[in-house]
């Protein structure tokens, strides 16, 4: 028996329990770095055009109106649909303001101020409020005006180079959003961070992220030895924090990493090639690095002969890191992920049985949890509206006038 969304909405104190935030933002880095927010129990208003709403409701591979993009990065949300253009709507977001404690958008720069919603005025409202802005390829410089997408970041940042394994290779995507993903993951780290200096001092600030920023700053912890090492010519494939380390097997796929002397060692018990442990080329860390293609290519010439079941029982016997490659599918059903209670099922009122991975980190005291599945649009209009006081009768003429919509 799947649970409803009344289960799902009891005992949902989560660790940011009280904290609110009038959330602007669009597409994914944002919806997702608040969504996090709202799985920790923040109350998340997100507010959106009421002719559309976020664009990612309209992407594909939906159900009954719903876009599983829209699903996976909206959760424990409340939808606002308000006409910012209206002085109406502009008064409700203002009202809004004045109990909130994050205010985050991710216009392209300048269009904030244009809206009228500039820091300033925001905080001549709420003077502790923790104001976010989330940007491209930065708020300044050549490239600040343009619009943007994950691609366009991969490009810029060096990550589709490095994907590539050297210089000289053509350059290649990661095939998952990892600037919008990582921007998301940055930013709620840095709200929660603002709200934990609010309490020690009183005062709210600007938090300001771009893209560019996030994996610029996520690609140099690994991945950018040449470039931290001044004066040292460092090989730009050696330089690469991941070679594929991917090989086939007899009948699948499977990933072994060999980091350490012991775990080399292992390896070559695994394999019964005792002779590589006497190989001048591999005797080190740095020599394995140095010769990695030849070394790459003498475990694959070995993993072909058996299956991947048969590698797992053998190199696991001797402690060496790998695991199989899975498709997502098969991933789904991977018994570690069962054991790790990581993927949840539950009724959405609207899309039907849906499967999510829950919030990755567990709160021993104040869980964070699925309370309730991505709103319609303008499917808490009302509800927000009433908790400011407006009457039944206003809320049917804000209605009319076309500055909200109630629900759709």
């Amino acid at each position: 028996m799947l649970p409803d969304m009344d289960e799902l909405t009891a005992d949902s104190a989560g660790p940011l329990s009280g904290y609110r935030v009038i959330d602007l933002t669009s597409m994914i880095s944002g919806p997702l770095a608040t969504m996090f927010l709202a799985d920790q129990g923040a109350d998340v208003i997100k507010v959106e055009n009421p002719a559309g709403g976020d664009f990612v409701r309209r992407s594909g591979n939906r159900r009954h109106g719903f876009s599983a993009n829209f699903l996976n990065n909206n959760r424990n949300k409340r939808s606002l649909a308000l006409d910012l253009k209206q002085e109406a709507g502009k008064k409700i977001l203002f009202q809004l303001v004045e109990s909130a404690d994050v205010f985050i958008q991710n216009f392209r720069p300048g269009v904030i101020e244009r809206m009228g919603f500039g820091e300033s005025v925001i905080r001549e409202i709420r003077p502790e409020i923790v104001y976010v802005s989330i940007a491209g390829f930065g708020f300044e410089g050549p490239y600040a005006p343009k619009p943007v997408y994950d691609p366009l970041i991969q490009a810029l940042s060096g990550l589709a180079t490095i994907q590539a394994g050297s210089d000289e290779a053509r350059p290649r995507l990661v095939r998952t959003i990892v600037p919008d993903k990582v921007s998301a993951i940055t930013a709620a780290q840095a709200i929660t961070a603002a709200l934990l200096s609010r309490e020690r001092t009183g005062k709210g600030q600007h938090v300001r992220l771009s893209m560019l920023d996030a994996i610029v700053s996520f690609l140099w912890h690994s991945d950018m030895a040449s470039q931290t090492l001044i004066g040292d010519n460092i090989p730009q494939q050696s330089a690469a924090s991941f070679i594929d380390l991917i090989y086939e097997t007899a009948d699948g796929y499977m990933s072994v990493a060999v980091m350490s002397d012991r775990e080399w060692a292992g390896l070559s018990r695994a394999v019964e090639r005792p002779q590589w442990l006497e190989d001048e080329r591999f005797k080190t860390p740095a020599l394995r690095d140095r010769n990695l293609n030849a070394r790459l290519e003498l475990i694959q010439s070995v993993l072909i002969e058996r299956t991947t079941e048969e590698w797992l029982r053998r190199l696991e016997a001797e402690q060496v890191p790998c695991a199989p490659v899975q498709t997502r599918n098969a991933m789904v059903e991977h018994p570690q992920i069962a054991a790790n209670a990581l993927l949840e099922r539950y009724q959405h009122p609207d899309a039907g049985e849906l499967r999510q991975a829950r919030p990755a980190a567990q709160f021993s005291a104040t869980p964070a949890r699925i309370r309730f599945g991505a709103p319609r649009l303008g499917q808490h209009t009302a509800e927000i509206l009433t908790e400011l006081g407006l009457s039944a009768v206003e809320l049917e003429a804000m209605a009319a006038s076309g500055a909200v919509v109630l629900d759709s």
